[in-house]
C-alpha cells in the first residue's frame, strides 16, 4: 500500500472519548479502528486526522490515535490561551505526539459562521509565528465567498497554510468566480496548499451528473500548482445524506486527474513533503 488520505475525522467510542457539552453537532461514532479499515480498503498507507470541533479543547482522542497508529498524522484545534502550554509539553511523558503537524482554524461566511469550538482566523494571525517556530503549519477551513477579504493577510503569514475542501467553492458560480480565482492565485503563487475534496461543495455529490460539476474546479487547481495539492476523503462524511463512498471519491480523483504521474505526486510525494 502507498499513498495518503489527508483529511479524516475520528469520533469515539463515546464511552472513552465523550464529545464536548457545548458543540454544534452530534455525529455517529467513527473510531480509529474503522478509519484504519477504510485506509486498507482504499489501498492507502497513511492518513491525516483533523480534530473535530465537537471535541472542543479536548485533544485526547487525536493524541491517543497518533500514539497508537504511527502511520497517521494529526491536525489539532487550539486557541491562543492554550498554545503555549501545548507547545511546552515535553516528549516522553505528556509530550505532543510526534505525528502532530498542524493546527486548524475556521473562517466561514454565511449565517452559520464557525462551529462552536473552532479557532478563528484572528486566532491564526496571533498564533502563526509560534506555530512556525514549532514546525507546525496551519489548516484553514474557509470558503470562496470569504477568501478575497483575507487573502492579503494569508499571503503575509509566516506559516504555511493549507486550505480545506477546495476552498468550499460554489459550483453554480463557475471557475471565474472572484473567490475561486483568489484561491487559484494564492495556490499558483505558492502561498497556500489546497486539499482536493469535491463532494462537500455540491448539492448532489452522489449521482454522477451532480458530482461531475466539480471537474472544472479540480482541473483549474491542477493547472494552477500541482506541487501543493493533496487529496482527502473527509471520512466519515459528516452531515451528508446519502453518504458518499470513499473508494468512489478516490476513483473520481484518479479519473479526473487522468495522469498517473500527477496522481502519484498528489497522493504520495506532496503529502510526504507536507506531513513528513
Amino acid at each position: 500500500m502507498t499513498g495518503w488520505d489527508c483529511h479524516a475525522h475520528l469520533f469515539g467510542p463515546y464511552a472513552t472519548y465523550p464529545l464536548a457539552d457545548n458543540r454544534s453537532y452530534t455525529p455517529p461514532e467513527g473510531p480509529l479502528e474503522a478509519y484504519l479499515a477504510v485506509l486498507a480498503r482504499l489501498g492507502l498507507a497513511q492518513g491525516v486526522l483533523v480534530q473535530a470541533t465537537a471535541y472542543g479543547s479536548d485533544h485526547s482522542l487525536l493524541f491517543d490515535a497518533l500514539e497508537q497508529a504511527p502511520q497517521l498524522r494529526g491536525v489539532m484545534v487550539a486557541h491562543p490561551h492554550e498554545l503555549a502550554g501545548l507547545l511546552a509539553r515535553k516528549p516522553g511523558g505528556a509530550g505532543l505526539p510526534a505525528g502532530l503537524k498542524a493546527a486548524r482554524f475556521s473562517h466561514r461566511s454565511g449565517a452559520g459562521g464557525n462551529f462552536t469550538g473552532s479557532a478563528s482566523f484572528d486566532d491564526l494571525q496571533s498564533m502563526a509565528a509560534s506555530l512556525a517556530d514549532a514546525g507546525l503549519h496551519a489548516e484553514l477551513w474557509t470558503d470562496c465567498a470569504a477568501l478575497p477579504a483575507i487573502a492579503p493577510l494569508i499571503a503575509k503569514l509566516p506559516v504555511s497554510v493549507v486550505i480545506d475542501h477546495m476552498g468550499m467553492f460554489d459550483a453554480s458560480k463557475g471557475i471565474q468566480d472572484q473567490g475561486f480565482q483568489t484561491l487559484l492565485r494564492l495556490l499558483g503563487d505558492g502561498k497556500v496548499w489546497v486539499k482536493l475534496c469535491a463532494y462537500r461543495n455540491l448539492d448532489n455529490a452522489i449521482t454522477s451528473e451532480g458530482f461531475e460539476l466539480a471537474l472544472p474546479f479540480h482541473a483549474a487547481l491542477l493547472a494552477a500548482n500541482p506541487d501543493q495539492l493533496v487529496w482527502g476523503s473527509d471520512w466519515p462524511h459528516l452531515r451528508v445524506i446519502p453518504l458518499p463512498d470513499a473508494a468512489q471519491l478516490l476513483d473520481a480523483f484518479k479519473r479526473w486527474t487522468n495522469d498517473e504521474r500527477l496522481a502519484q505526486k498528489i497522493l504520495v510525494s506532496n503529502p510526504a513533503r507536507l506531513y513528513g
